[in-house]
C-alpha cells in the first residue's frame, strides 16, 4: 500500500510519527463509457472555456472568485494555512465510541507507525484498549481539515475515521415523518418478538456485496452471445396493509427457518 499522509499523532506532549493509508477500496467493477454508435472511449478533458482548447495539468491552477475576478492560490499558500495540522494530527478530546452518532462516519484509514515511533504507538493502542476509549481531533488531508476518531481495530492497529462536521449534516425537516397515533400495544409486542427473534451478535463475514459478481456473470453470458432476460420484481404496494398479519406470517417463517 501507499501513504497518502506522512506525520504524526499529537497524544499530549507526545508526538507519534505515523504514515496514514486507505482501508478501504472500491469493489465495484470497471466499467468504460462507450459510444454507442462504434463504441468509442469516451474520454474527459480539460477545457478551457474562453479557447475551447484542452489544458495541461502542468497549467492548471486554483483559485477563489471574489466579485469579478480570480484570486489564484499556489502551494505556499495552501501550507500557510494551519501548518501545525498539516503534519499534526492532534488529538483534543477521548470521548466512548458510543456517545459518536454512527451518521458522522466517513472514511476509514490505517495508521502505521514510522521509525522511532514503535513504542509510543503501542502505548496509546494499549491506553485506548484498556480504557475503552477513542480520541477525536482533526489535522489537514489534500487541501482539507479533516475531523477524525483515533480508535483500535482488531486490537492490533490504530483507525482513523474520517468524520463529518455536524453542519454538513442535511436537515430533515422538510420530510414527512409520521406523526400520527401510536401503534397499537398488540403490534408493538409483535414487532418486538420479531425483532428479537432475529438478534444476534454481529458478524460482518456473513455479509458480501453480490451485485458485482451478478453482473459478471451477465457480461459473460453476452459474451458468448446469450440473450439476457431480466426477472420481473413485485413493485411494493402502497395500499394499506395488514401489520399484524404480516408481523405473524414473519414470525412463522423465522420459526421455519430455524428448525
Amino acid at each position: 500500500m501507499r501513504a497518502i499522509w506522512n506525520g504524526a499523532i499529537g497524544f499530549g506532549l507526545v508526538n507519534i510519527p505515523v504514515k496514514l493509508y486507505s482501508a478501504s477500496e472500491s469493489s465495484t467493477l470497471d466499467l468504460d463509457m462507450l459510444d454507442k454508435r462504434d463504441l468509442g472511449n469516451i474520454r474527459y478533458k480539460r477545457v478551457n472555456e474562453n479557447t475551447d482548447k484542452e489544458v495541461p495539468w502542468e497549467n492548471i491552477v486554483k483559485g477563489y472568485k471574489i466579485e469579478d475576478s480570480y484570486i489564484v492560490l499556489d502551494d505556499d499558500d495552501f501550507e500557510a494555512v494551519s501548518p501545525e495540522k498539516s503534519k499534526i494530527l492532534s488529538i483534543k478530546q477521548f470521548v466512548n465510541e458510543d456517545e459518536v452518532d454512527v451518521a458522522l462516519f466517513e472514511t476509514p484509514y490505517f495508521l502505521e507507525p514510522q521509525k522511532h515511533g514503535d513504542t509510543a504507538y503501542k502505548l496509546l493502542l494499549e491506553a485506548l484498549l484498556k480504557t475503552k476509549m477513542a480520541g477525536v481531533g482533526s489535522f489537514i488531508l489534500r487541501e482539507r481539515e479533516i475531523l477524525c476518531m483515533i480508535r483500535p481495530y482488531q486490537k492490533e492497529i490504530l483507525m482513523v475515521n474520517r468524520m463529518r462536521y455536524p453542519e454538513e449534516m442535511r436537515s430533515y425537516a422538510d420530510l414527512k415523518i409520521p406523526k400520527g397515533k401510536a401503534p397499537k400495544a398488540e403490534e408493538l409486542h409483535m414487532a418486538e418478538a420479531l425483532i428479537k427473534s432475529l438478534a444476534e451478535a454481529f458478524d460482518p463475514s456473513k455479509y458480501k456485496d453480490t451485485y458485482n459478481e451478478d453482473l459478471l456473470k451477465i457480461i459473460k453470458q453476452k459474451a458468448k452471445g446469450k440473450n439476457i432476460k431480466s426477472k420481473k420484481t413485485k413493485e411494493p404496494e402502497e395500499k394499506t396493509i395488514d401489520l399484524m398479519a404480516m408481523l405473524k406470517a414473519s414470525l412463522e417463517s423465522g420459526k421455519r427457518k430455524a428448525g
